[in-house]
């Protein structure tokens, strides 16, 4: 299995490809969440914790690749061509230009 399997599809306003990778008990991922939604833009959601190991370990090398000191909420910008970590309200508002 893989944690593409496990990806929600939320509707909205397509600007760019869009994934957010965030926690179950994250504040700030939560956060992450209500400013896409209220910006009304489509993206993937994906919650890291609820995943079994070997999926866990499959995103790990994913968000690996945009920093050595990861934190939560990653969102994936563009299949991978660059990336927002951490809640900033001005990059993720940015996306919905």
């Amino acid at each position: 299995m893989s944690y593409k399997e496990h990806i929600e599809k939320i509707a909205g306003k397509k600007t760019k490809k869009i994934m957010l990778f965030s926690l179950s008990t994250c504040l700030w991922c939560e956060k992450a969440k209500e400013l896409l939604d209220e910006l009304g833009l489509e993206y993937g959601h994906v919650v890291v914790d609820l995943l079994d190991e070997k999926d866990q370990q499959e995103v790990d090398k994913e968000i690996e690749k945009f920093s050595d000191n990861i934190g939560f909420p990653v969102l994936v910008i563009d299949d991978g061509k660059r990336a927002i970590i951490g809640f900033n309200e001005a990059e993720i508002r940015d996306l919905a230009k």
